[in-house]
């Protein structure tokens, strides 16, 4: 699916949020990567073999006083 040069990574990948964006909706909550993947706005992730990815990273970004 990936036609740049060096190719991204791919769906199976461990860094394959690191491939490049193809399509971006921020109105609906979802980006599309050149390697398949769908991305949500809450760090889900839906493959192209259709497995799900739970969120896996914190999206509150607040600093707690220590």
């Amino acid at each position: 699916m990936c036609e740049h040069q060096p190719p991204c990574p791919t769906a199976e990948a461990t860094d394959r949020e690191a491939a490049l964006l193809v399509a971006h909706h921020p109105e609906q909550g979802w980006s599309l990567l050149c390697n398949g993947v769908l991305v949500f706005e809450d760090t889900g992730e839906l493959l192209p073999n259709g497995e799900v990815v739970a969120p896996h990273r914190p999206t509150d970004t607040r600093k707690v006083a220590a």
